[in-house]
């Protein structure tokens, strides 16, 4: 059976990857006890109201994360099914904070993590980077404090990123930590337009410096926002099956997608939580074209933007041969 159209995973939280089979098999390992009789019992739990009442739910199961091991187990499963997906490069996301304010320090989190992803292209045929996300929820001088501790580990760490609860929580609040990572060769990324008005990620561009835009889904709200985005080339990690469950749009039919690309806007499409959120991003891909009848031409477009968008520069010949591999895509042999 043919592997899926090539792609590049751009906006993916690692933490967001935890199976429900997996939780439990962790909780067994550490000792812990979940309030969930069974693995049916918890996935009856993913059904959320709004971002925050997914996030409650997304932290508290943290909590069976413990050890490198718990890491390692978590991306190399990530890795195995995002290989099934057609994926050649992820570039995956983690939350420290999280982790640290339970007691597991943030060597724990980039070791074991790291376990996984630098044998990833070697196992799995997969090229990674790592980005360590700032939690917008806590306060700013806790994101610098993450990364001081993060020094040791940042040859392993591709860039920063800005996640978790968005509105009441601009940008500008982690302009410091974000002068301070670019000033250490991070690259930068940031959530904004999810919930968030336009405004948040036209701030995210002008006080953080970022290079993508994570979600973005209100761009369009702003004509002369959608303007700047098209002549900079301003990529979009978009994420619609996320939208949909977190309520950001009501239906998939309805999501902007199509007027995004309609507008010259550089889309890429992702799972961003994908054990949460009901797929994969080869899923995504799948649920785009039938709920949006995005074309086999359009989702090849979504493909290359996805390779064009990565954190791929000084390895141009590997990013070639990712192109060369969209265009080369035989949809007939699906």
């Amino acid at each position: 059976m043919p592997l899926p159209l090539p792609k590049a995973e751009l906006h993916l939280h690692i933490e967001g990857t935890l199976e429900p089979e997996l939780a439990f098999e962790l909780a067994a390992r550490n000792g812990i006890e979940l309030p969930y009789a069974d693995t049916e019992e918890l996935r009856k739990a993913y059904l959320f109201d709004d971002l925050q009442s997914f996030l409650n739910l997304y932290y508290s199961l943290m909590t069976v994360l413990r050890t490198e091991d718990d890491f390692a187990s978590l991306a190399d499963a990530y890795l195995t099914r995002a290989a099934a997906q057609g994926v050649r490069h992820a570039e995956i996301f983690f939350d420290p904070q999280a982790h640290i304010a339970r007691g597991v320090s943030i060597g724990t989190v980039v070791e074991g993590l790291w376990r996984a992803l630098s044998v990833s292209e070697e196992r799995h045929g997969i090229s990674t980077r790592l980005i360590l996300c700032f939690l917008r929820d806590e306060p700013a001088e806790s994101a610098l404090l993450t990364l001081e501790a993060a020094r040791p580990y940042l040859d392993r760490i591709t860039g920063v990123g800005l996640d978790s609860a968005e509105v009441g929580h601009p940008p500008a609040k982690f302009r410091e930590v974000y002068e301070l990572a670019a000033s250490l060769g991070l690259r930068r990324v940031a959530h904004a337009g999810e919930e968030g008005p336009p405004e948040y990620i036209t701030e995210a561009l002008d006080v953080l410096g970022v290079e993508r835009i994570d979600h973005g889904l209100r761009a369009l709200e702003s004509p002369d926002l959608v303007a700047r985005l098209v002549r900079d080339r301003i990529p979009l990690t978009l994420c619609p099956l996320s939208n949909v469950r977190l309520r950001a749009v009501d239906t998939l039919e309805e999501h902007p997608l199509p007027a995004m690309m309609d507008a010259g806007l550089l889309c890429t499409v992702n799972s961003d939580d994908p054990a949460y959120f009901g797929g994969y991003v080869d899923d995504t891909f799948h649920a785009v074209r039938e709920a949006l009848g995005v074309s086999r031409e359009r989702l090849r477009e979504l493909a290359r933007n996805s390779f064009e968008a990565a954190f791929l520069e000084g390895e141009e010949g590997r990013r070639e041969r990712y192109l060369a591999e969209v265009e080369a895509y035989d949809f007939d042999a699906e």
